[in-house]
């Protein structure tokens, strides 16, 4: 009886590695312990070896020995073990998921599903017949609501170590360009990971401070991954982060604004206000709109926008307790 818990864990181990096996491409042992580590299944390369090594004896598995390092797949017609296949309907969610996650989910979350996103991909382009679910993504999309911009390169090692780090509540040390050029070594907490339009900012705190700062991720030179865990400050709330308006550069001061804008300019905050408590007055060719907002830089390049179309602009602060 004591030697259940082991044979359980080693079932599970081997399951969860033939379930990894793809049958469309060769997979190395090295990136089926990397998505092992990322299931939380921490076991060492050497064990997946040789448990691959195992597996290819008892199950139609081809193992490609001719180069370094070796190669695994299902054999094509292999029927030895029949690997859990996904419907259209799950194929079409993760193929979504890869899309429009990829840039705020974990790397090692990310290539722990890669043979699931491989497979998903697989089903929606060659699947028997005609299915709703394969034309799904052409009649879907996201857009923008400004100019579209392309996004700044972000170094995929630097993500991948900055994802990892936030995930495990790890300081890291960077090598950072702020917007003005200058460079400079920092130890980081990282608490946040968010996305506006094409870039990626990460909120974390700097080692010996206690307020939060936002580092466009693109501007991350090198990042290095440190053993230190920490414990993250419960007073910290991304959401209530974002609310601040911290990402519009604001510091979360609320106030009244008021101000006119053309009827034609301003038609669309009639269905899109600016805050639940908007108030519109309603003259001749214009509308004069007051609404309780975050003051941020975005907030007035948004009231720029619009140029001679907007005038009369009013900022009154409020107080912590004051409400419209």
């Amino acid at each position: 009886m004591a030697k259940r818990p082991d044979n359980q864990e080693s079932l599970v181990f081997a399951l969860e590695l033939l379930r990894r096996i793809p049958r469309q491409r060769k997979i190395t042992a090295k990136e089926l312990h990397r998505q092992l580590q990322g299931a939380g299944l921490n076991k060492g390369l050497r064990t997946v070896q040789r448990q691959l090594k195992l597996l290819s004896e008892h199950f139609d598995i081809e193992c490609d020995d001719r180069e370094k390092p070796y190669g695994y797949r299902w054999l094509e017609q292999a029927d030895g073990f029949c690997v859990p296949r996904l419907g259209l309907q799950d194929s079409l969610l993760l193929t979504l998921a890869e899309q429009y996650l990829r840039k705020i989910l974990p790397a090692r979350l990310m290539n722990s599903m890669a043979e699931f996103f491989t497979q998903a991909r697989y089903e929606l382009a060659y699947h028997d017949g005609q299915h709703p679910a394969q034309e799904w993504q052409s009649k879907v999309r996201i857009v923008d609501t400004t100019q579209p911009l392309l996004p700044p390169k972000v170094k995929p090692e630097v993500f991948e170590i900055v994802s990892n780090a936030l995930y495990e509540n790890k300081w890291l040390k960077v090598n950072y360009r702020n917007a003005d050029g200058k460079r400079g070594d920092y130890q980081i907490m990282p608490l946040g990971l968010a996305q506006q339009g094409p870039r990626l900012y990460l909120v974390c705190r700097f080692e010996g401070f206690d307020n939060e700062r936002s580092l466009a991720l693109h501007r991350i030179i090198s990042a290095q991954p440190t053993t230190m865990t920490f414990t993250r400050p419960p007073e910290f709330d991304l959401k209530k982060y974002d609310d601040d308006g911290r990402f519009g550069f604001g510091e979360g001061e609320r106030i009244s604004l008021t101000f006119k804008i053309d009827k034609h300019a301003g038609a669309h905050l009639l269905e899109t206000p600016l805050s639940k408590d908007q108030q519109v007055k309603h003259l001749d060719r214009e509308y004069e709109i007051s609404a309780t907002v975050i003051d941020t830089e975005q907030l007035n390049w948004w009231l720029r926008g619009f140029g001679a179309a907007v005038r009369d602009i009013r900022k009154k602060p409020l107080k912590p307790q004051e409400t419209r």
